[in-house]
């Protein structure tokens, strides 16, 4: 006769596999924001961001400065270089990173143009 024990834990078995099963359907990555190869769209749209908020933040901070300093356009020129640059520095560091992230989730490197294909 079994006993009562031995059915508790058969249930429990079979309901934490029935669970592990629905979280595996469930955890599909988002086709925008998640991994694989639609996912780096995501990224895309966040290093454009990047860039565009980096631009805008140098103006702001060079026209604050323009502001207080009276030197009329040398601070707004110099906060859009400055904010510029470090965006672009910025996203070339995370371009790196995407990249490498890539090749040690699939093993390959990304395809790199010939110039003797022209």
């Amino acid at each position: 006769m079994p006993h009562p024990d031995d059915q508790r834990d058969e249930a429990r078995k079979r309901l934490d596999e029935g669970l592990n099963a629905f979280d595996k359907k469930r955890a599909r990555p988002d086709p925008l924001f998640g991994r694989g190869d639609a996912g780096s769209m995501g990224e895309g749209y966040r290093l454009l961001a990047g860039l565009i908020g980096g631009g805008l933040a140098g103006l702001g901070l060079g026209w604050t400065f323009d502001y207080f300093a009276h030197t009329s356009p040398l601070g707004l020129v110099g906060g859009l270089l400055l904010g510029l640059a470090l965006s672009i520095v910025s996203a070339v560091r995370s371009a790196a990173q995407m990249s490498a992230r890539s090749v040690k989730e699939k093993g390959v490197a990304p395809p790199v143009p010939d110039d003797d294909d022209e």
